[in-house]
């Protein structure tokens, strides 16, 4: 089981970053198979670059950072 409280601090590591392109994100959920649920906001809801940055930032960093987290989707 994913420690939520762990997602949650390690997204706040991240957010600055995203803040600074005029964006955000912001944790919805994780399902039992480690699966991570965001919501991206701002500059990043609408922006073509988002699966980038789902996946080679926010995803690798959590993968990195905390155990059992297997990827990260965006919210729908």
């Amino acid at each position: 089981m994913v420690d939520k409280e762990l997602v949650k601090q390690t997204l706040e590591l991240i957010r600055p970053a995203l803040q600074a392109d005029g964006g955000d994100v912001a944790f919805v959920d994780v399902d039992e198979d480690g699966m991570v649920t965001v919501e991206l906001q701002g500059a990043c809801a609408g922006c073509p670059m988002s699966q980038m940055t789902l996946a080679h930032g926010v995803e690798r960093v959590l993968m990195e950072r905390v155990p059992g987290v297997t990827g990260v989707r965006p919210s729908m």
